[in-house]
């Protein structure tokens, strides 16, 4: 890498710092600005948010080794992640809004009482420290591809930073955030593709040489059984997701909870043949990479192409977005130790400002402890291992039992706990022992539709026996609380400060882009060029709604 690449990089750095640190005064003033943001974001920013936060590991490192290797497969997983959306929107997100809750957890407290609140709360945060460090090993592999540095630097330097910005800004820091992510790394691809299809010899020479099979939907690992039980599993974690929940939450009515999971599906109905293009491209150009080295095909193909600067942007793209999926999680999970366990459990008479700062100091340590973990990713067979693996085993177990409740009056804490211990006890036993102990190997296939399947089977009999039992639960218990004047002021100001922010950033973005394309060569400046044309464009949008925000009289979250 140049040293221009480095100064990108570390440029972006700093600017996701700064914006985390710009609503460090705003996120202290009060509980509901630190976890909620106010409670009435704009639906677009919380769906921008959840599209950006999904990405994590799974686009670059995870779907991008499936798409070198086996090509269209990894479109065909990832589109059930739209459909997955789709679900969602028309049936789940108005259901956790109407639930009056800030968090998945104060739900379950609400309804099923402390003992079922605490149990998911732990077993969540363990999930969470997981499948967080398996996206900071993914960042931090991306970053070890095109660098000189050691693997275990780039992760401790990437989990600093991200540490540092979401410690600061609360909701409202990781929101905008997202955002900004969101354009940079929109704005990389959007380069990359042009340049590797001239490379390798335009459109109609890629399909020629192209390994066989390469554009079937599926294929013995990812068999349909699989899509299906993916697509199963892909409803329980957007819809159920505790990092997710608060995107439907966060914002002011269920119009817009279900505004938010219709632009996720609508992003990932496109995004997909965007994302997995390159590295499908690079499969032709390099067919060598065997095992995990196919896990840096993306950044190799990037390095190849892309002149110096520019490699810097896309990698800052790309770590944007993984460093997405981890800020969320590392924030939702502060979020659950301060409310529902710091709190409710050990200090119930807390103040609102010692809450925020248990937040924030547990946010270092959890950020600590997934730093260890993910330096330990290899260890555990690679990533593709570790993020399917505890998607399956612990996806359905955790969070499907909790969205059955919203449906169910059958339900009970007992049988919610009780559903969820006998899931990840089976799945852990397959697929720890299964082979030494039985002599059976779960196919992939057969991995996620035990971990999607066997939840669901458990918790239709625990339906019968509420149906015979006669057995009730409220589905809601927690009382909506009126909005206050001045609880409206207050989220309109801190709407209004947060899309200026997000506002002002986009500008810089653009500028730094067109910086670049003015250094470029080979004739990039015209592709970059209008890359920050449109970013200056966004961010002409972005002021005409704060205009109009001015000038309503009404509550402007729509």
């Amino acid at each position: 890498m140049h040293t221009l690449d480095f100064a990108v990089m570390s440029v972006f750095a700093i600017l996701m710092v700064i914006i985390g640190l710009v609503f460090t005064v705003q996120s202290s003033k009060s509980s509901k600005s630190f976890f909620e943001a106010g409670g009435q974001t704009p639906w677009w920013i919380n769906g921008l948010s959840l599209f950006i936060s999904y990405f994590s590991a799974a686009t670059f490192v995870v779907w991008g080794s499936i798409a070198y290797r086996y090509g269209i497969v990894a479109n065909a997983i990832q589109f059930t992640m739209c459909v997955s959306g789709l679900v969602t929107a028309l049936f789940i997100a108005a259901r956790w809004k109407r639930t009056g809750a800030t968090t998945a957890a104060e739900y379950i407290g609400q309804r099923f009482g402390r003992g079922a609140k605490q149990y998911f709360s732990y077993m969540v945060l363990l999930y969470s420290l997981v499948s967080t460090a398996a996206v900071l090993y993914a960042v931090g592999k991306i970053v070890y591809v095109a660098t000189p540095f050691s693997l275990e630097a780039c992760i401790t330097a990437i989990g600093i930073t991200i540490v540092i910005y979401t410690t600061g800004g609360g909701l409202w820091g990781v929101l905008a955030t997202d955002v900004v992510q969101f354009v940079i790394l929109s704005a990389a691809v959007i380069i990359i593709i042009p340049l590797a299809l001239a490379d390798v010899g335009g459109l109609s020479t890629f399909f020629q040489k192209a390994p066989a099979h390469f554009f079937e939907p599926v294929n013995k690992e990812y068999s349909i059984g699989f899509m299906i039980s993916f697509f199963v599993y892909q409803v329980v974690y957007i819809a159920g997701n505790w990092s997710y929940v608060q995107r439907y939450t966060s914002v002011s009515t269920t119009r817009n909870a279900k505004k938010v999971a219709y632009l996720f599906t609508a992003l990932y109905l496109v995004a997909p043949f965007i994302w997995m293009l390159p590295p499908m491209i690079y499969r032709v150009i390099n067919p060598q990479l065997q095992g995990t080295d196919a896990e840096g095909a993306y950044m190799m193909l990037c390095q190849k192409i892309l002149p110096a600067g520019l490699v810097g942007l896309v990698l800052s793209g790309m770590i944007a977005a993984t460093a997405s999926k981890a800020n969320t999680t590392i924030n939702t999970a502060a979020i659950v130790f301060a409310q529902d366990i710091y709190k409710d459990v050990f200090f119930q008479h807390t103040s609102e400002k010692r809450k925020i700062l248990v937040a924030r100091l547990f946010t270092v340590l959890f950020g600590a402890g997934t730093i260890f973990l993910a330096i330990l990713v290899p260890a555990a067979g690679g990533i593709v291992e570790v993020v399917l693996s505890t998607a399956a085993i612990a996806g359905g177990s955790l969070f499907g039992p909790v969205i059955y409740s919203l449906f169910s009056r059958r339900q009970t804490a007992g049988s919610l706990i009780c559903v969820s211990i006998i899931a990840l006890t089976v799945s852990l036993f397959f697929k720890v022992f299964g082979t030494k102990v039985l002599g059976i190997a779960l196919s992939r296939t057969m991995e996620t539709t035990l971990g999607v399947g066997l939840p669901l089977i458990l918790l239709l009999l625990f339906e019968l026996v509420g149906y015979f039992a006669n057995t009730s639960v409220p589905y809601l218990n927690i009382a909506q609380q009126e909005a206050t004047a001045s609880g409206n002021r207050e989220a309109r100001r801190q709407n209004l400060f947060g899309v200026k922010v997000i506002a002002w950033s986009t500008a810089f973005v653009g500028s730094g882009i067109a910086v670049l394309g003015y250094l470029a060569q080979n004739g990039l400046i015209a592709l970059v060029a209008g890359v920050a044309i449109m970013l200056v464009a966004g961010t002409v949008l972005i002021k005409q709604y704060l205009k109009a925000v001015k000038r309503a009289e009404f509550d402007p979250i729509v």
